[in-house]
């Protein structure tokens, strides 16, 4: 029984477990949220000698209460948003309009500095193993699935190391396939599972796609 995770690289091993029928495939791609589940997919990705990418999704924080998620957006401008969650808490549409426009400018930052002169992600006819720290909300991992669908993958796999079991639950809804390695019964936090959970930088997403680029 898993008890925790004492850094991102550790819980990528421990999710690779979880995904050895993947291993050395020609038709599986690894995909890392950024930037927290990039170090979390290269440990995956090494483990089952697979490629890896990244694929950028932008949570939509409530303002004044960022951590909670009223929604993501990603790549291919798609955006998912919590009607519920909106109503309930009477976020006016502009503020919605506003925290959109802001994490969009992020995003499109992040796709050139990330990507720089790799080729564009080519997902079609592929497995893909859609990887990140873990779900709260889910908010960043649906948009991602959303994003992914458009570009006709054969399989998506979402796969993390610790998820709340309702979320895990409604991801296995949209997901072809769901891997949580941990679902404790109160979440509390995705960083409440692990002994390190600072966060990932810019220059560490960097260097990890840089080393796996090497890898072949």
């Amino acid at each position: 029984m898993l008890e925790g995770f004492e850094d991102r690289r550790d819980a990528g091993r421990q999710l690779a477990a979880e995904l050895r029928e993947y291993a050395g495939r020609p038709d599986v791609l690894v995909l890392g949220l950024a930037r927290g589940g990039v170090p979390v997919a290269n440990e995956v990705a090494r483990a089952l000698d697979l490629p890896l990418d990244i694929f950028i999704v932008r949570k939509l924080g409530v303002p004044g209460h960022e951590e909670l998620a009223m929604g993501a957006i990603a790549s291919g401008d798609v955006q998912v948003l919590d009607e519920r969650l909106i109503r309930t808490l009477h976020i006016p549409q502009s503020a919605v309009t506003q925290v959109m426009a802001q994490e969009r400018r992020e995003l499109e930052r992040r796709e050139t500095a990330y990507r720089g002169d790799r080729p564009e992600l080519d997902v079609h006819g592929r497995t893909i193993i859609l990887v990140d720290d873990g779900l709260a909300t889910g908010a960043s991992m649906f948009a991602a699935i959303a994003a992914l669908r458009k570009a006709g993958p054969a399989k998506i796999i979402a796969a993390v190391p610790v998820a709340a079991p309702e979320v895990c639950s409604a991801m296995r809804r949209v997901a072809d396939e769901c891997i949580c390695a941990l679902t404790p019964a109160q979440l509390y936090g995705v960083g409440a599972w692990y002994t390190n959970f600072s966060q990932t930088t810019d220059d560490e997403v960097e260097a990890i796609l840089d080393a796996a680029a090497q890898r072949g």
